[in-house]
C-alpha cells in the first residue's frame, strides 16, 4: 500500500502544480521537487512493498515503508486542507475580489495555517526516506524479487501439504477427479493434445485435485512420461523447462541430460521437442499466475495426436482463457464446498478418534464454525486441526469462536489460511489493491451492489482515467480483474445485459486477508459501541448505536463514513451536530443508505471535498440550500427517499455523474400516477459530466435542456405531456451513449408524442415506455442492440403492427406488455430468436393465444396473467422446448379448470405456478405449485 499511496499523491500533485500555479508561489519549486523524490521512489517501491508484507523481512524494511506510506497519507491531507482553505475564501469573499488579492491571501493563508512551512518539513522528511531507502539497497538494479529470496527459499512453502493428503481425507472432490481421469485416458475426447483448467480461490483444493488425479493408477499406468511443474508467482521460462525435463527423465528412472544448466530457451524447446515427439505425455503446472507461461511451453509440449494431456491450477480465470485453444480443452471453475460436505469433512477432520461423530454438546459451535468457513476446505482443514487440540471441552470452543479473527492472526495452526490466501494479495497491482480492501469496509457475508461500490471507488480517487474510457467502464475492469483473479465471488448477473449486478468476498477472505490488513494500515475501521476510535483511520463503518463514541471528535482524517444495519435515530447526536463539517473535513463518502435519518443538517454543504452522498432509504424530506457548494459532489442517491423537490443551487454542480431520484416500491400495485420522480428547478446547463439521471419530472425547460447531457448513459424522466414530446425527442437524440432510457406520460389520457427522433441512441440496450401511444415509434424497429423491451398502459390496437416491428429486433430477451395492446386472438409465429422472458399481464380482450411450432425458441419464463377472457392454456405451449417457469396470475376459475397438467419425474418440463392476488393486499399468494410438469 506504499506504492499505492504515493501514486495516489503524485496524482494529486500534478494537477495541483497545472491548476493553481499562480496560489503556490514561493513552495511551487519544493512541492515540484516533491513530486520528482517520490516518483523516483516509485520504481523500487512495489517490490519493498511486498517484502514488508513478508514476516522475514527485516524490521528496518517494514519500518521505512510504513515511514513512505505515513508520508504520503500526510501529503494528501495537506493537500486537500490547502484545496479546502482556498475554496473557502473563494466563496467568502467572490471570486474578482480574490485575484485581486491573491498575494496578500496566499500570503496570509500560509502563516495562518503554517501550509509553507508544512511544505518545507515534508520536502526535509520525504528526503530523509529517500536517503533510507539507499541504505536497504532499494533500487532498480540490486532489489531481489520478494518471491525468490534466499530467506524465502528457506521458509517452508504451506501450499506443499496439499501435495499430501490422504485419499481418505478426501470430501467433495472425487467425482471431478475421476472425470479427469477418464477425459486424460481417452475416453471421448480427441487423440490430440488437450488442457484441463482447474480455476478458484486460494484453499479451494485446486492443488490437492489434480494430484489425486496425477497420482491415480490408472492416470500413471497410461502416461509413462509424467511431469508435476511447481509454477508459483515468480519463475522463469528457462527453469520451468528445466525441471519438465528433469521430472520427465526422473519418471522414466533415466540419467538426466548432460548440460541443460547451459541451455537457452530455444534449445531447451528443441530438447524438449524432439524427446517428447513420438510419446503420450501428461504435464501438471501447478499455482500459474501468468498467461505467459502458456505462451512459452506450448511451444515444448508437440501436439503429435497421441492423447497427451495438460493439467493446469490457477487463482487467475483469465489464465485458464488464454490456454483454452481447441473445444476438448476444459475450465473447470470450482466452487466451496455444500454446507452437507463441508459438515462431512469438519466432522472427518476433528472428530477422527469417533470416526467422524459429533458430540451433541458441541454441535451448535461445530455448526458455527463450519458456516464461518463458508464451504473453504483450507480453512475447515485447519480450524480442525486447532480443535483437535480443545478436545471435547465445550468452553474451550466457545473461547475459540469468540475469538476466531485474532486466532487467525496468533495461532501457528491458522497462520497458514493467511499465508495461502495472501499470495492473491500480493500479486495485485498497485491500483487493485485500495479498491479490494475497500471491500472491508462492508460488513461480513454482505451482498454489495456493483455500482454502489463502483461509484464509491471513483469518489474515493482510486481510479485512474484512461483515454477513451469513462471512469465507469474503467472501474468496472478493476471488479471485472478482481473476480478474474478469484478474489472476488459474483453473486448476481444481469441475465440479458451480462452485466455484473452484485458481487462478495469470501468471509475468510475478508477475515485473513483484508480485515488483517486494514487495521495495520488505518485503511478502514468498524465503529462498534465498545470502539475505541482512531482519527487517523481512512474509513470508517458505523454500526449499531456506535455514534455514541463521536462526540470526542476533533479531527478526524476519514474519508468516508458509512452506516449500516438500519441504525440511526432522528436524534443521533452524530447526524444533528452542527460541527459535523469540522470534525470530518476531509470526507469524501457520506452513506447514509437505510439509516432512520430524517434531516440532513446544513453544515453538509461545508464539506468540500464530498463527492458521494446517499440518501438512499432515508426519511430525509428536504435538502438544504448550501448542498449547492458541494463543487466535487458526483453522486447524490435519493433513491427511495422522501425528497422530492431538489434545491436550484445544486443545479450548479460542475462535477455531478450520478442523480439518481424516486422509485416506485415495485412491492405495490403499479399505476402510472403514483410514479414519480424528483423536481429539478431552473437550468441544468453544469451537469455537462452527468451520466445517470433518474427519476425526473418534465417541465418545459428540462425536456429542452437535457439534450445538452451529451454523456448520460441512462435516463428517466416521468410526468411528461404531449407537448412536451417533441422537445424530448430532440434532445434524446443528441444522447449518442444512451443506454437505458425510460419515459412515463403524466397520466393515463395523455398520448405520449415520441415518434420523432431523428438520430435514435444506438447503443440503447432497455427501452421503457410507460403511458399511451398512437403507434409504437419507428424508430424503435432500428435500435439493433436493444434486449429489453417493456410498454405500460400503451393502448395500442392488434398485436400484428406490433410484431412487425418487434420481430426484426432480433437481440430482444426480455419483453413485458402491461396493458399496452388490445386484440382477441395472439400469435406467435416467428421471430424473437433470444427472447428468453415474456411477460403479457392483463390483456382483457384476449380469447385465444397460440405459439407455433419454432416460435420462441429460447424462451425460458412465461408470465401470463390476468386474462378475463382467455379460454385454454395458449396452444403450442408444449413447442417451448427451454420452458423453465410458467407462472399464470388471477386467471378465470374457467381457465383454471380446464388446465390438465401432468408432473414428470426428474424434474423434466417447466416449473408451473398458480397465483392469485389476495384481496386488500399488494402480494401475491401462491395457491398451486407444480414443480415439473407438461401440458396435456
Amino acid at each position: 500500500m506504499a506504492e499505492t499511496a504515493v501514486n495516489i499523491v503524485i496524482d494529486k500533485l500534478v494537477p495541483l502544480l497545472r491548476e493553481e500555479g499562480n496560489l503556490l508561489r514561493g513552495i511551487h519549486d519544493d512541492i515540484t521537487s516533491i513530486k520528482d523524490l517520490l516518483e523516483t521512489m516509485t520504481s523500487f517501491l512495489k517490490d519493498a512493498d511486498a517484502k514488508a508484507e513478508r514476516a522475514n523481512m527485516s524490521s528496518g524494511v517494514k519500518t521505512w515503508v510504513k515511514q513512505t506510506r505515513e508520508m504520503a497519507t500526510h501529503i494528501e491531507d495537506v493537500i486537500d486542507e490547502y484545496l479546502r482553505h482556498v475554496a473557502h475564501r473563494r466563496n467568502k469573499r467572490g471570486f474578482i475580489g480574490f485575484i485581486l488579492k491573491t498575494n496578500h491571501f496566499v500570503r496570509g493563508l500560509f502563516a495562518r495555517h503554517e501550509i509553507a512551512s508544512e511544505i518545507q518539513l515534508i520536502k526535509k522528511r520525504v528526503l530523509q526516506i529517500q536517503q533510507t531507502s539507499v541504505a536497504h539497497r532499494f533500487n532498480s538494479t540490486e532489489q531481489t524479487s520478494f518471491s525468490s529470496s534466499r530467506k524465502d527459499d528457506m521458509l517452508f512453502d504451506p501450499r506443499m501439504v496439499s501435495l499430501y493428503t490422504e485419499e481418505a481425507e478426501l470430501v467433495g472432490i472425487q467425482t471431478l477427479r475421476d472425470k479427469l481421469i477418464s477425459w486424460s485416458i481417452g475416453g471421448e475426447i480427441a487423440s490430440r493434445r488437450s488442457v484441463s483448467s482447474l480455476v478458484g480461490m486460494g484453499g479451494l483444493g485446486k492443488t490437492t485435485l489434480a494430484k489425486k488425479v496425477y497420482d491415480n493408477p490408472r492416470f500413471t499406468e497410461w502416461f509413462d512420461w509424467r511431469a508435476w511443474i511447481t509454477v508459483s508467482q515468480s519463475y522463469k521460462n528457462e527453469d520451468i523447462l528445466r525441471n519438465m525435463i528433469a521430472e520427465f527423465h526422473m519418471v522414466r528412472k533415466e540419467s538426466v541430460l548432460e548440460g541443460i544448466e547451459t541451455m537457452d530457451l530455444k534449445l531447451l524447446i528443441d530438447t524438449l521437442r524432439e524427446y517428447l515427439k513420438e510419446k503420450r505425455y501428461a504435464v501438471v503446472f501447478d499455482d500459474v499466475w501468468s498467461t505467459n507461461l502458456w505462451e512459452c511451453v506450448k511451444l515444448a509440449l508437440p501436439d503429435n495426436n497421441n492423447g497427451s494431456r495438460i493439467i493446469i491450477t490457477t487463482r487467475k480465470s483469465e489464465v485458464a482463457a488464454s490456454c483454452r485453444e481447441a473445444f476438448s480443452d476444459q475450465v473447470y471453475d470450482l466452487e466451496p464446498l455444500s454446507t452437507d460436505k463441508a459438515w462431512e469433512l469438519f466432522c472427518k477432520k476433528t472428530f477422527r478418534v469417533s470416526e467422524g461423530y459429533c458430540p451433541p454438546e458441541l454441535k451448535k459451535f461445530a455448526t458455527t464454525i463450519v458456516s464461518r468457513c463458508g464451504g473453504l476446505p483450507l480453512a475447515i482443514v485447519a480450524i480442525s486441526g486447532l480443535l483437535q487440540t480443545k478436545g471435547e471441552d465445550v468452553s474451550q470452543w466457545r473461547k475459540l469462536l469468540d475469538s476466531l479473527s485474532s486466532e487467525l492472526e496468533s495461532n501457528p495452526h491458522l497462520t497458514n489460511i493467511i499465508k495461502i490466501l495472501s499470495f492473491s494479495y500480493y500479486d495485485l497491482p498497485y491500483q487493485l489493491r485500495p479498491c479490494f480492501l475497500y471491500f472491508g469496509t462492508y460488513p461480513e457475508n454482505r451482498t454489495i451492489k456493483c455500482s454502489r461500490l463502483i461509484r464509491q471507488w471513483i469518489a474515493e480517487g482510486f481510479i485512474n482515467e484512461q483515454k477513451g474510457k469513462t471512469l465507469e467502464d474503467v472501474a468496472e475492469e478493476y471488479l471485472t480483474e478482481l473476480i478474474q483473479r478469484s478474489l472476488v465471488q459474483v453473486s448476481l448477473v444481469d441475465d440479458f445485459s451480462g452485466k455484473l449486478r452484485q458481487c462478495k468476498v469470501h468471509d475468510v477472505t475478508r477475515e485473513a486477508v483484508i480485515l488483517l490488513r486494514t487495521e495495520d494500515l488505518r485503511f478502514s475501521q468498524f465503529v462498534e459501541e465498545d470502539s475505541r476510535f482512531n482519527e487517523n483511520f481512512r474509513h470508517l463503518s458505523v454500526y449499531s448505536n456506535a455514534y455514541n463514541i463521536f462526540g470526542g471528535i476533533k479531527n478526524s482524517r476519514a474519508h468516508s463514513l458509512c452506516f449500516f444495519n438500519g441504525i440511526g435515530d432522528p436524534q443521533n447526536p452524530l447526524i444533528t451536530c452542527s460541527n459535523l463539517y469540522k470534525r470530518f473535513k476531509l470526507l469524501r463518502v457520506l452513506d447514509f443508505e437505510d439509516t432512520l435519518l430524517d434531516n440532513l443538517p446544513e453544515e453538509v454543504g461545508y464539506i468540500y471535498h464530498l463527492r458521494y452522498l446517499s440518501l438512499r432509504n432515508t426519511r430525509v424530506k428536504m435538502l438544504p440550500k448550501s448542498m449547492g457548494k458541494l463543487v466535487n459532489l458526483e453522486t447524490l442517491d435519493l433513491k427511495q427517499s422522501l425528497v422530492y423537490q431538489i434545491p436550484i443551487e445544486i443545479n450548479k454542480l460542475p462535477k455531478l455523474r450520478s442523480l439518481l431520484g424516486y422509485t416506485v416500491d415495485k412491492n405495490k400495485e403499479m399505476s402510472l400516477t403514483r410514479r414519480r420522480g424528483v423536481v429539478i428547478q431552473d437550468g441544468i446547463e453544469c451537469w455537462g459530466h452527468l451520466q445517470k439521471l433518474y427519476t425526473v419530472e418534465a417541465t418545459d425547460r428540462l425536456v429542452t435542456e437535457v439534450g445538452n447531457l451529451t454523456q448520460l448513459r441512462r435516463f428517466r424522466i416521468r410526468k411528461l405531456t404531449n407537448k412536451q414530446g417533441k422537445y424530448l425527442c430532440s434532445s434524446i437524440g443528441k444522447m449518442p451513449h444512451l443506454k437505458t432510457l425510460e419515459v412515463g406520460a403524466i397520466n393515463s389520457d395523455e398520448i405520449m408524442d415520441i415518434q420523432h427522433i431523428s438520430n435514435p441512441p444506438q447503443r440503447l440496450q432497455g427501452l421503457y415506455l410507460l403511458g399511451r401511444l398512437e403507434k409504437l415509434p419507428d424508430w424503435v424497429a432500428g435500435l439493433c442492440l436493444l434486449t429489453r423491451l417493456e410498454l405500460y398502459w400503451s393502448g395500442l390496437v392488434g398485436f400484428p403492427d406490433l410484431s412487425k416491428v418487434l420481430h426484426g429486433l432480433t437481440n430482444l430477451m426480455r419483453l413485458v406488455i402491461y396493458e399496452a395492446f388490445s386484440c382477441e386472438e395472439l400469435h406467435f409465429e416467428g421471430g424473437f430468436p433470444k427472447l428468453k422472458e415474456l411477460r403479457l399481464r392483463h390483456l382483457k380482450g384476449l380469447k385465444l393465444m397460440t405459439i407455433h411450432n419454432g416460435a420462441l425458441p429460447l424462451l425460458e419464463t412465461l408470465i401470463f396473467g390476468p386474462c378475463p377472457q382467455l379460454q385454454q392454456v395458449p396452444s403450442g405451449i408444449h413447442h417451448l422446448g427451454n420452458l423453465k417457469y410458467v407462472v399464470f396470475i388471477d386467471m378465470p376459475s374457467h381457465f383454471m379448470n380446464g388446465i390438465h397438467v401432468q408432473k414428470t419425474e426428474h424434474s423434466v418440463g417447466p416449473r408451473v405456478l398458480f397465483r392469485h392476488s389476495v384481496v386488500g393486499s399488494n402480494k401475491f399468494r401462491t395457491v398451486k405449485v407444480i414443480d415439473s410438469a407438461i401440458f396435456v
